[in-house]
């Protein structure tokens, strides 16, 4: 007879490219966006929640850095019905392709304009890597409607306002703005835009605009080399570039390098680049036009400035482009100091929604990276303590169940985070260990010597802990943790003891 061949177990490891969150990680997330979801409320914007799944039609060719629209997500085909081929699907790669598919298909129901915001994950199909997830939080909130630049200096202030109330202090974070019709009149004024053919050089901007992104990590030289011939790296691999002749790369690294110290000045400078291209002088007028906003509004240079190094890497902006960066400095990997960086973008992408409707629908928004956002907290020690468990009630007498809710039923009404041990209640040293692995402040202890006395045993967990580091047996015998109280006294009791850990 054949032996029968077992079924190997499967792998109990997460996904490559995914991660698992726990505790303090799930509630610092809920938390901050909480405090986001109050900045958006207060500004007006409404919530919403749209499906994890679209069409990759839906999704268009926008993915990031590729063209093909079953790329860089992850997709599967439906299955055939009736002979058709079934629709091909994918997980959202960003919260905006779905809210255009939402702008188009509820246009005649939703308020013109329409302000809202969305929170979730989100899932891109790329290489993972250290930080580098392929799930992760994102938090969008975008005006569709509104073509006035009036719309992207209020998320501009939004996103600096959100900013600080989330815990990054002023001075410790810069939104930057910039235009991308700036940019492709300075394209134009170097000769690699056409504006009777707009299709024209387009790989050669693409690598422009991709460079030019990466100026804080290339540097000057890095970026001139992959405008101009191409770069090779520190391991030697040559990544191609756009082929622009010395005189062109000279107009793009003085847009690069257009910031002066003051927003005037820049625009100043701005104005003189791309003199001879009309859509390059509107991108500067509306700048400009930002700028004076955010005075009015007490937004100055050290909260929002324009930079014209800002572009972000999407293709589908039209407009004003922004970012938000900390400034202050983290440890790498290898000890060596560096600015934090982004942790915010958006901008304004005219284009998107009349992909559905055949109509120009002006649109502009930001995304803040919620989990980069919670590491910056960390760093700065506002975050990743961890999380007080709740109130354990221990089981001493099995048939004495009823008694031992009746006391978390209590606690939970008085708003005390607590629950009955459910474990084999036989050994209470195991108790107390869970407790421990609990985090827990207090442990309440009550037998039937206790009972028949009208008493409970109180313990301090977080003093005991203390007191076992450094106290004599005697003295640790003594017990100054526990406290026997009257049973009707256990609220009041607890409530006190928790107190005076959070004082200490």
């Amino acid at each position: 007879m054949a032996k029968i061949k077992k079924t190997p177990r499967p792998k109990a490891e997460t996904p490559k490219g995914f991660r698992d969150y726990f505790g303090t990680e799930v509630t610092e997330r809920k938390a901050m966006l909480d405090k986001i979801a109050e900045v958006y409320h207060l500004y007006g914007f409404e919530a919403l929640e749209t499906s994890a799944v679209e069409t990759v039609e839906a999704l268009g060719k926008f993915l990031p850095d590729v063209d093909r629209p079953n790329a860089g997500v992850f997709s599967w085909q439906e299955e055939s019905e009736a002979g058709k081929l079934g629709d091909w699907m994918a997980l959202r790669y960003d919260m905006t392709a779905p809210l255009a598919r939402v702008a188009a298909q509820y246009r005649n129901d939703l308020p013109a304009p329409y302000r809202r915001y969305a929170m979730g994950p989100v899932w891109r199909n790329e290489k993972a890597g250290p930080g580098r997830f392929r799930q992760f939080y994102q938090c969008d909130a975008d005006t569709v409607g509104a073509p006035s630049v009036a719309a992207d200096a209020e998320i501009c202030a939004m996103l600096s306002d959100t900013l600080e109330a989330v815990g990054i202090p002023r001075g410790d974070y810069i939104v930057r703005v910039n235009n991308r019709k700036v940019l492709n009149g300075v394209m134009e004024v170097a000769g690699v835009l056409d504006p009777a053919d707009p299709e024209k050089f387009e790989a050669e901007r693409g690598i422009v605009l991709r460079a030019i992104d990466k100026l804080d990590r290339l540097g000057e030289a890095g970026v001139r080399a992959l405008i101009g011939e191409g770069r090779k790296d520190e391991s030697g691999d040559f990544t191609k570039g756009a082929g622009l002749t010395e005189a062109q790369a000279d107009i793009v690294m003085g847009f690069m390098s257009a910031k002066r110290d003051t927003g005037a000045q820049t625009v100043a400078r701005l104005y003189e680049l791309v003199q001879g291209s009309a859509v390059g002088a509107e991108g500067v007028k509306e700048l400009e036009t930002i700028a004076d906003l955010m005075a009015a509004g007490g937004y100055g240079p050290d909260r929002v400035e324009i930079d014209p190094s800002v572009v972000r890497g999407l293709g589908y902006y039209t407009g004003p482009v922004y970012e938000a960066e900390l400034t202050f400095e983290v440890l790498d990997e290898k000890g060596r100091p560096r600015n934090f960086g982004s942790v915010a973008g958006g901008g304004r992408y005219d284009d998107l929604v009349k992909r559905f409707t055949g109509q120009e629908v002006p649109a502009t928004g930001v995304s803040i990276g919620v989990d980069r956002l919670l590491a910056a907290l960390r760093a700065k020690g506002r975050g990743g303590q961890a999380e007080a468990g709740p109130v354990v009630v221990t089981v001493m007498d099995r048939d004495r169940m009823a008694d031992y809710m009746g006391m978390v039923t209590e606690l939970r009404a008085a708003g005390i985070r607590a629950e009955v041990y459910l474990g084999n209640p036989k050994n209470f040293g195991n108790q107390l260990k869970y407790a421990d692995k609990r985090a827990s402040p207090v442990a309440v202890i009550q037998g039937g010597d206790e009972q028949a006395r009208g008493v409970v045993q109180v313990k301090d967990l977080v003093l005991g802990a203390k007191i076992a580091q450094n106290a004599t047996l005697e003295e640790w015998k003594d017990r100054p943790s526990q406290y026997e109280i009257a049973r009707g006294d256990l609220v009041t009791k607890v409530r006190d003891i928790i107190a005076s850990q959070n004082e200490g």
